[in-house]
């Protein structure tokens, strides 16, 4: 079931979500609900505070269309699998640490900030250990567009937004459009 968006304004935003203790038929449901909330909003990753629940959960996709290459370097449990057998991916408590501190520089939006897009810089690459639905143990290693993604749900997973990293220039861009959106969906 598609879920409402929480946006820029909720206090739940800000909040550091706690961590998940019970892997249950809920909590698989609320992943399937986070999923079906994503697609419908045509994005590439959703942190359970956007949807109001301030918990260590998040949803990423990053499969690229089929007629588009792959333009970032992963493994999963070590291994180089491909993306569809583990995409779509509910990443629960995650832990994340930068294997590559060098910093790029790429546009990003988010579903709780819309027709908002800054610069933000972030580590190149990552390595995140973190729990599937069933409690399970995995390490996630990535660069590119999917470290990218999990940087970015993982920020919002400790109340952490991309208009706090994102450049000067481009918040100052924004900066209206964010006050509007604030004044809002303060709730």
């Amino acid at each position: 079931m598609e879920r409402a968006l929480t946006y820029y304004g909720n206090p739940v935003l800000r909040q550091k979500g706690d961590t998940v203790e019970t892997f249950d038929s809920d909590l698989k449901t609320l992943i399937r609900d986070m999923f079906e909330t994503m697609y419908a909003e045509e994005g590439i990753g959703l942190a359970a505070q956007q949807i109001g629940i301030a918990q260590q959960i998040c949803v990423v996709d990053v499969r690229p269309p089929k007629e588009s290459e792959i333009h970032f370097n992963y493994s999963y449990d070590g291994k180089s699998t491909p993306l569809d057998l583990f995409m779509p991916l509910a990443i629960i408590n995650p832990q994340v640490s930068l294997t590559d501190t060098n910093e790029s520089l790429y546009q990003e939006g988010c579903l709780s900030f819309p027709n908002i897009l800054g610069d933000v810089s972030r580590a190149k690459s990552i390595s995140c250990q973190f729990q599937d639905t069933d409690g399970n143990s995995h390490t996630i290693e990535a660069d590119g567009l999917l470290a990218r993604c999990i940087l970015h749900e993982i920020d919002h997973l400790n109340g952490i937004l991309f208009i706090d990293t994102m450049e000067k220039k481009d918040l100052q861009k924004n900066l209206t459009r964010i006050k509007q959106l604030k004044r809002s969906h303060k709730s």
